[in-house]
């Protein structure tokens, strides 16, 4: 195309040689406005009469402007063999000046502006000057544009690059374009002394200055000037980033450094991040087992809270370091995202980047505490958390559970199943019976709110050889357990195997006549016997 031009370039300065001065006989003239008439202005331009020009051929500018006496450039069209102007004409003048312009533009490769005033197949129309031009679509930017209708009317800059062989310049005043116009040869052409230029300062580690012109998923492509630039999303900042959008949008200028720059592929890898030095270079010097910090959450997890300290420094609050308690709440019971928390730091590894962080060893441990209030003895109240075979498991006010042993619930029921006297939330007092903070234990009685009825109410009460109504509770391979009715609730005696009365069937819930055989006060025991019941004859 550079050949296609020059030749072209060859043609138009030879034409312009021959039609400026000989053209129809014609040539541009200073002529002198003498008078100003409502609708022309009569011109001389020293020949034997004076020629007349229509005000339309001026603009309104000039038409303000104009004076009798000024000069002003006029095209003598024709001349009568009497040197008599028969025609004149100052559109012609400005046109062919326009022209002339033009031809030594295209061939300095001068940029000129136009305004676009319409379209066409394939392209704008350009105005420059009076003068239209061709603008292909192709030829407005170095991408394809995709909206047509954003230029329109808009002054820009182009470059001549194709000229018509004009016969004349009467030529000039049709509608016809007669030149080809671009203004992506010469923005590809800045482009490129752009692109030269950077080559010499891409280098690691260089500071360079960009736009952002994309924003993806992975990362931010940056105009360098020419050059597209990748940034990486792990390469915006040291904390953690969801998406590049959080730190860019699109416009947005910045300063980056190169990472890498692949000269054969024109590929440069940036970094923004890397502006600011690494925290964790210094962490371990600045954060040691112990200290107390502030963290903001930034995530959430099943096990556990992430939280900022500063940044680009995250640290972990394990699921287990959130509660005192044992079994703790999902994490988002706890806290929310962008709370900002007292920590106290438990460990921190450079080589891992992992910052170990505590939230519940701000507060008292809940064991020292329930060591310095309470001693053996003293009365507590808390609810139900959990009930197992060998008893239950009490949650009190400071958050600690104490058990209640199956055999520390009742001075005289046999339990079988502590399900069977609680269920689970259930309110209930107890005693302390013993108190461990440092292993964390706590022993509760709940027999122990009344007083043993084993030392005084019972032997008071129940003697050897007397007879009682009773209630079956439990049936057994060595026996029966009965409930005795003798005004004290609860007490219970074992009708032994081999006191059994074969002859009556049995079944729990019954009521049964027993009969003490024998009373153990120290191993709280009563043994009964259904034989030989005097009572049992009377009723029959």
């Amino acid at each position: 195309m550079e050949n296609q031009l020059k030749t072209n370039l060859g043609d138009i300065e030879t034409l312009y040689e021959e039609t400026i001065h000989r053209v129809e006989g014609g040539a541009i003239h200073k002529g002198k406005v003498i008078t100003i008439r409502p609708d022309s202005y009569v011109i001389d331009v020293g020949y034997k009469t004076e020629g007349i020009v229509n005000k339309s051929e001026f603009t309104e500018d000039e038409i303000e402007g104009i004076k009798e006496g000024d000069l002003v450039d006029v095209f003598v069209d024709r001349i009568n063999e009497k040197e008599q102007i028969v025609s004149i004409s100052r559109i012609k003048a400005r046109l062919i000046k326009v022209w002339e312009r033009l031809v030594e533009a295209f061939n300095t490769k001068e940029i000129v502006k136009g305004v676009i005033k319409g379209k066409t197949k394939g392209g704008y129309i350009l105005d420059i000057n009076g003068l239209k031009a061709f603008l292909p679509f192709s030829h407005v930017d170095i991408k394809p544009i995709k909206d047509t209708d954003i230029y329109m009317n808009n002054e820009i800059d182009v470059r001549v690059i194709k000229l018509s062989n004009l016969k004349n310049y009467s030529a000039l005043l049709g509608d016809q374009t007669h030149m080809v116009v671009s203004r992506r040869v010469f923005i590809e052409e800045e482009r490129e002394k752009k692109i030269e230029a950077l080559k010499g300062i891409l280098k690691e580690g260089e500071i360079v200055t960009g736009t952002v012109k994309n924003i993806t998923d992975y990362g931010v492509f940056v105009d360098l000037g020419g050059i597209d630039g990748l940034l990486h999303i792990s390469d915006i900042s040291w904390r953690r980033v969801n998406h590049a959008s959080e730190f860019f949008k699109v416009g947005d200028k910045g300063e980056f450094i190169v990472l890498k720059y692949d000269d054969a592929n024109g590929k440069v890898t940036l970094g923004y991040k890397q502006k600011k030095p690494d925290p964790w270079e210094t962490a371990e010097s600045r954060y040691q087992s112990g200290m107390r910090v502030k963290g903001k959450v930034i995530s959430i997890v099943d096990y556990g809270i992430f939280v900022e300290v500063e940044e680009g420094l995250e640290g972990l609050v394990h699921l287990s370091e959130i509660d005192w308690v044992s079994r703790p709440k999902h994490p988002s019971k706890y806290v929310s995202i962008g709370d900002v928390l007292d920590l106290v730091v438990l460990s921190i590894n450079k080589e891992n980047r992992k910052l170990s962080l505590s939230l519940k060893q701000t507060k008292p441990k809940p064991w020292d505490i329930v060591g310095q209030k309470y001693k053996k003895g003293d009365r507590i109240v808390g609810r139900v958390k959990t009930i197992t075979d060998f008893g239950l498991f009490v949650r009190i006010p400071e958050g600690v559970d104490g058990l209640v042993h199956i055999s520390d619930i009742s001075w005289t029921k046999h339990i079988r199943h502590p399900s069977d006297m609680f269920r689970k939330g259930q309110r209930v007092e107890a005693v302390v019976l013993n108190i461990e903070p440092q292993k964390e234990r706590l022993a509760l009685s709940i027999k122990h709110l009344t007083e043993d009825p084993w030392i005084k109410e019972i032997p008071a009460r129940y003697q050897q050889g007397q007879e009682y109504k009773g209630k079956v509770v439990k049936i057994t391979d060595f026996g029966v357990f009965v409930e005795i009715q003798g005004g004290i609730e609860g007490v219970e005696g074992l009708v032994y195997s081999t006191e059994v009365d074969n002859s009556i069937p049995l079944q729990e819930g019954d009521e049964i006549w027993v009969r003490i055989i024998k009373i153990n006060l120290d191993e709280r025991k009563i043994g009964l016997s259904m034989k030989n019941i005097k009572m049992r004859s009377n009723e029959e």
